[in-house]
């Protein structure tokens, strides 16, 4: 996302600076630039997460656990519990009024969201750039 931000700034180098050094130089600047408050930001946003997960109140702790807890129940019922209760049904002639079915595109967009960071701290990890 950021070199589709630094682009856009490149070209206008190339229109304005004509000594190609000065704008390689003056191009890798804005770069270092956009990627350390990037850096920034991410750190920042660690450090609200550190203080969430620190704190007694349910409600400030507890959120990130809730939701993905919420996300592994919608999933395990929308692969296995929904086909399984269908087959029983089918298979002893029960007639059910419709089952509950979750939108599989929002709830994998935020399952998917939860898992990413996950993985992200797995990479850290095994970096070794955090503890």
């Amino acid at each position: 996302m950021i070199e589709q931000l630094i682009g856009p700034i490149t070209g206008l180098l190339d229109k304005f600076i004509e000594d190609k050094d000065q704008k390689a130089l003056l191009a890798h600047e804005v770069a270092t630039m956009a990627q350390r408050h990037a850096q920034e930001l991410t750190i920042a946003q660690i450090e609200v997460n550190k203080t969430e997960a620190q704190s007694r109140n349910i409600f400030v702790a507890g959120w990130r656990p809730f939701v993905g807890w919420t996300c592994g129940i919608a999933l395990a019922w929308h692969f296995v519990g929904l086909p399984v209760t269908l087959f029983m049904t089918s298979m002893f002639q029960v007639e059910t009024p419709p089952l509950p079915e979750f939108e599989m595109e929002s709830l994998m967009t935020v399952l998917l969201g939860m898992l990413g960071l996950g993985g992200l701290r797995t990479f850290e990890k095994t970096k070794g750039l955090t503890q």
